[in-house]
């Protein structure tokens, strides 16, 4: 990791980064915060303020990657995050839940076009053996500011207010716009195959156009064993942790009947072993197979979720979700890596997006069936039940979509 945050272009994206994500998790814990204690929102307009902030990434992602493979990186980078500090402003003049819905999901559409474009960016600066730890880099900012961020805005909220948590997030977004426009981002030449696609395309128009370079996108997915099944792994990875997010408090206040301070206990976990998790898959992807790895993480969690179901105790809990957190590291690291190793340079926004929307439909997915499962099965039902998910996942992927042996593109 070390390396590659000497390369200049990854050192100062990794920087911006920290300074956009910080100033995002400030506004959502403030928003959080005054919905529970100001408005005094159920549990279901909590879980809200998630589906807000993720569908319009779930349903545009396919669609915005076919702009972002269009347009020039840096400049889509730098409007997207002036847009979102604008966007953020908004929070200032809003009094309801469906306020905040909206404005969330206002800035959750731009950052559509944000998170393919970044990858774009990644993928040229950083060599492909280095491509492991610039994906572990960027997910430990997230995981990382997870866990500090609901502490920080706690204390920023009580001392001074929601809106001075609004202000930092508009003014990251600006500072994060700032670093990414003194960077020179060249991308790699298209090929002459790509050039004569590319020209054959150029006849096309309006809607038939987007929707040829969507099918490319997807063919490409659906044809690649081994990324096909690296995306279907992230996405029950991502729908377990989905269905966490709302029924940890539930599992605290109901089967281990602790506090408050049990749940502030447990809930930083799962981020805690994934960023820990991190630092080890880094080093053991240099010698075994992004398959194998992600066989780990898909047992791992298994392991993690049948500790919750079967022993409902707090020596049992805080293990079992630190094992989640830690195993889905080892899903995430080389899922993300091997996607941007065999995408081809032209079609790293297509198929970035279209990972970034399986991902966050399946969040959703397992943030709504968490509730609706939990009043027939129980929580810990529902925790059996995602073992049962992952144990048959890994056996389909074991018997059917097993990649085969395939050299990295240049």
């Amino acid at each position: 990791m070390g390396e590659v945050l000497r390369i200049p272009l990854m050192r100062r994206l990794w920087y911006a980064q920290i300074v956009s994500v910080f100033g995002d998790f400030l506004a959502l814990f403030a928003v959080i915060i005054v919905m529970t204690f100001n408005l005094h929102a159920t549990a279901q307009q909590i879980t809200g303020v998630q589906i807000a902030y993720m569908l319009p990434i779930a349903v545009l992602g396919v669609l915005s990657g076919v702009f972002v493979d269009r347009w020039p990186v840096k400049p889509t980078l730098v409007s997207s995050d002036v847009i979102r500090a604008l966007l953020c402003l908004g929070l200032f003049f809003v009094h309801s839940v469906w306020g905040f819905y909206l404005v969330l999901a206002a800035i959750s559409v731009v950052s559509s076009f944000f998170s393919p474009a970044q990858g774009v960016a990644l993928r040229s600066a950083v060599p492909h053996h280095g491509l492991g730890s610039s994906q572990a880099l960027m997910q430990q900012v997230m995981m990382g500011m997870r866990i500090i961020g609901g502490p920080i805005a706690t204390g920023l909220v009580s001392a001074l207010g929601p809106r001075f948590c609004y202000g930092i997030d508009s003014i990251s977004f600006l500072a994060s716009a700032t670093l990414i426009a003194t960077l020179a981002i060249s991308l790699p030449k298209a090929s002459h195959g790509a050039h004569a696609s590319s020209a054959i395309e150029e006849e096309l128009t309006g809607l038939r156009r987007i929707g040829s370079d969507m099918k490319q996108g997807i063919s490409f997915i659906v044809h690649h064993a081994a990324v096909f099944f690296v995306i279907m792994s992230l996405a029950a990875g991502m729908f377990v942790l989905g269905c966490f997010g709302p029924l940890i408090a539930v599992y605290v206040r109901d089967n281990l009947h602790g506090s408050k301070g049990t749940f502030g206990l447990t809930s930083p976990m799962i981020p805690l072993g994934m960023v820990l998790g991190m630092n080890l898959i880094v080093k053991l992807s240099k010698s075994k197979k992004a398959a194998t790895l992600v066989y780990y993480g898909l047992g791992g969690i298994g392991v993690g979720t049948l500790l919750l179901a079967l022993f409902p105790h707090l020596y049992a809990t805080i293990p079992g979700l630190f094992i989640i957190g830690f195993a889905a590291a080892a899903i995430i690291v080389p899922a993300q890596t091997l996607i941007a190793q065999e995408t081809p340079p032209a079609m790293m926004g297509r198929v970035g997006s279209t990972v970034m929307s399986a991902v966050f439909s399946a969040q959703i997915l397992g943030l709504i069936l968490s509730g609706v499962l939990t009043e027939h099965i129980s929580v810990r039902g529902v925790f059996g039940l995602c073992t049962a998910m992952l144990v048959v996942l890994t056996l389909v992927g074991k018997l059917w979509m097993e990649p085969e042996p395939h050299e990295a593109k240049a």
